[in-house]
């Protein structure tokens, strides 16, 4: 079996969103730290997510998915947008690891907005090996991405040539999340998962895949345009979802939803991948 679930909002605070989890039938969930635009994280309260931490071991969850923010682009060109998302992804991070040890906290790489990949590949690991810590229980996932405009992280070699330049001492809490629409979109075809999941694991490696974001697509695959669509209908189609849901090598992962649902949506599709294992 996998866990799943869906993104969930942190506006009514920490607990509320385990309790919105369990509403959803879920048992993980993704989540936002502040706006997905940025600005300024909700500060939080201790006691409230003390009630989230009992809920997590209560109801056993999953690992849980933090989202930064994103805006957030560690190789910006101009200097104070990289320093505020250098900021940003600290402050996330350092509130992950005070109220909600042990959890994954996922990112898209960035926007190398005209100097090119290979200068910002560097850049990004530049930025990982000074905000990290070798003693975080944080792992930071690098996003599978579509290669929409600028994008880097649009292939899994560069998602890899991120990561061989990553600190060694740093290198047990990096790993990847593996988006659907985004591999799709970004012209791995998911009709033969197996293919897919073999050229993941020879150029990243399956022990580095930690979290998959299960979307379907408006666009055919290698459109390279990101646009997310709800379960069965888009161009992936729910048989192909669900080959990679219940792929043996995908198993005890966290699967997050990020279709455009409301929560009734949510809770429907969340319905119809656990009908995937009965």
């Amino acid at each position: 079996m996998i866990h799943i679930g869906a993104h969930v909002s942190v506006a009514k605070g920490w607990e509320a969103m385990g309790k919105t989890a369990l509403s959803l039938n879920a048992d993980t969930f993704a989540f936002f730290l502040r706006s997905p635009r940025g600005g300024n994280p909700k500060p939080v309260v201790p006691e409230n997510a003390a009630a989230l931490r009992a809920i997590l071991e209560k109801n056993h969850f999953g690992t849980l998915v933090a989202h930064a923010p994103y805006t957030m682009n560690l190789c910006a060109t101009k200097e104070y947008v990289k320093e505020h998302a250098e900021d940003v992804f600290l402050g996330d991070l350092q509130n992950l690891e005070d109220y909600l040890p042990g959890q994954y906290m996922n990112f898209h790489p960035g926007s190398h907005v005209g100097q090119g990949s290979d200068v910002a590949v560097p850049i990004i690991a530049d930025a990982l090996n000074r905000l990290m810590e070798p003693g975080q229980s944080t792992t930071i996932l690098l996003e599978t991405m579509a290669g929409k405009g600028s994008e880097v992280g649009a292939t899994f070699e560069e998602l890899r040539a991120i990561l061989d330049l990553v600190d060694p001492k740093l290198q047990d809490h990096m790993g990847v999340c593996l988006d659907t629409c985004h591999v799709w979109d970004g012209g791995y075809d998911l009709t033969d998962i197996e293919t897919v999941l073999e050229k993941f694991d020879r150029v990243i490696g399956l022990g580095r895949l930690k979290a998959i974001h299960l979307n379907d697509s408006k666009n055919p695959c290698g459109a390279h345009k990101d646009r997310h669509e709800k379960l069965g209908q888009g161009y992936i189609g729910m048989d192909v979802l669900k080959s990679v849901a219940t792929h043996p090598k995908l198993q005890g992962l966290p699967f997050v939803l990020e279709t455009p649902n409301e929560l009734p949506g949510y809770r429907a599709e969340i319905a119809t991948i656990r009908s995937w294992f009965e």
